[in-house]
């Protein structure tokens, strides 16, 4: 390699740093917008999630704190969770604009998609464990302790580590969909592969169910009978997008 190729890959290193560094920038900028934004109002956000206790116990809600830092160590939690999901959006859009000049338009076109569906899919999760399992494993976990004469009364901490780990957890499960149609779309798997590994799947949905969720039938079935719903629609939209790959291919072919 002469001297002067050398210098003409150095540019574009150059400037490829410089434009990651300016968008890790933008990115902690605005997480720590988000964080303070949610730090401020880390007691309106922590009244939010204790409502299902509410409405699991059916009566007023009674948290403690067993540490002298808990509560505003609760209030940093909520911060931080607060800052990672309100700034995703200006997040994923740095990461975008850094990968986007070196895609083809169409790679452009595909790859959008999936930065819209991904909160979409991360607040259906989040809604799920919020309206739904929560309520009844808390109603679950509350029954069970009166019928064992145990006055329970949850430590504040401990209760949003709870809360939190759930929202993640199926936030995270119900990006099955848009991980497996991008691994379709770009040709890792297709439809046949889907469609036979569904008996593993069914497997592997409840194992992940048992290890993410409480030790209760009614918390595990509640995740693992969206995840199966959630991996039909992802067969079936990998379906769709092996039939328009291969009847594009044959357009070409035909010309």
């Amino acid at each position: 390699m002469t001297q002067q190729e050398i210098d003409a890959s150095e540019a574009p290193l150059i400037e490829h740093l410089i434009e990651l560094r300016t968008r890790l920038i933008w990115c902690v900028i605005g997480f720590i917008g988000a964080f303070i934004v949610s730090f401020f109002f880390s007691s309106d956000i922590l009244h939010l999630l204790v409502m299902p206790f509410k409405w699991g116990t059916g009566q007023d809600v009674s948290l403690i704190s067993i540490k002298l830092l808990g509560v505003f160590l609760v209030k940093l939690k909520i911060a931080f969770f607060g800052g990672l999901f309100i700034g995703f959006p200006l997040i994923a859009t740095q990461i975008y604009r850094f990968v986007a000049p070196g895609l083809y338009k169409h790679e452009k076109q595909a790859f959008l998609p999936y930065l819209v569906a991904t909160p979409i899919f991360f607040i259906l999760g989040a809604s799920l464990v919020y309206f739904f399992l929560l309520p009844v494993a808390i109603h679950f976990f509350t029954a069970l302790a009166g019928t064992s004469g145990v006055a329970l009364m949850p430590d504040i901490e401990a209760y949003l580590d709870f809360v939190m780990m759930l929202i993640l957890a199926f936030g995270l499960c119900f990006q099955l969909p848009v991980i497996l149609t991008l691994l379709g779309q770009i040709g890792i798997v297709s439809y046949e592969q889907l469609k036979s590994g569904r008996k593993f799947a069914i497997v592997g949905v409840f194992v992940v169910a048992a290890v993410l969720t409480p030790p209760d039938p009614i918390s595990q079935i509640a995740m693992a009978v969206p995840l199966m719903g959630l991996y039909e629609v992802s067969v079936q939209a990998v379906r769709l997008i092996d039939a328009r790959r291969k009847k594009r291919k044959a357009a070409e072919e035909a010309v």
